[in-house]
């Protein structure tokens, strides 16, 4: 699904894409912000806990767990 808008909780396993702009602020957003995850960074899910929480990803050479209802407030561009 190429160009498709989702919410990077969705995204399974080796799918990657590209950060939408947040449309929350809030301390979430400035905590994402603080740790590198901009709107036009490329992300690919690296693993996911059995239960899907919390989700591992790869962006700008580091990785980062996020819970899934966090990684639910994050849209992303698919591009694979």
């Amino acid at each position: 699904m190429s160009g498709a808008i989702r919410p990077l909780a969705t995204l399974r396993v080796g799918e990657k894409g590209r950060v939408r702009p947040l449309k929350s602020g809030g301390a979430l957003a400035g905590r994402l912000l603080a740790l590198g995850l901009l709107p036009g960074t490329d992300i690919t899910v690296v693993q996911a806990a059995p239960l899907g929480d919390p989700v591992e990803i790869e962006f700008r050479g580091m990785r980062l767990s996020l819970r899934k209802s966090d990684a639910a407030a994050v849209e992303v561009e698919c591009f694979s």
